[in-house]
């Protein structure tokens, strides 16, 4: 393969990338708006909770973060951001919650 190709195939590999990330963001809006999350957490402000970059920012560089604010989320709890507690979401899908949890992450 030529460096033409290998140019061409990364670019086209981010745009592929690039889409996936705003659908998948877009998605992570959606979610939020239909749910409770924007009563105690914004994107770039502390609210009740914690802003969703503070978020990120605490948990930039752990590989278990995801998961462990997935279940997080769902049962709720207080202590990590003081002592107001989070509602549990038990409600939600599982794979709903990843995909908000993904996305805060990824700021």
């Amino acid at each position: 393969m030529n460096i033409k190709h290998l140019i061409a195939a990364a670019v086209a590999g981010l745009f592929v990338n690039g889409v996936a990330q705003a659908a998948d963001a877009a998605k992570a809006q959606a979610l939020i708006k239909g749910s409770d999350c924007a009563a105690c957490h914004a994107a770039e402000t502390k609210l009740v909770g914690p802003s969703y970059k503070e978020i990120a920012k605490k948990y930039k560089g752990n590989a278990g973060a995801s998961d462990a604010l997935v279940k997080k989320v769902k049962a709720g709890g207080s202590g990590v951001w003081g002592a107001i507690p989070m509602t549990p979401h038990p409600n939600m899908k599982d794979e709903d919650v990843k995909i908000i949890v993904d996305w805060i992450l990824s700021m």
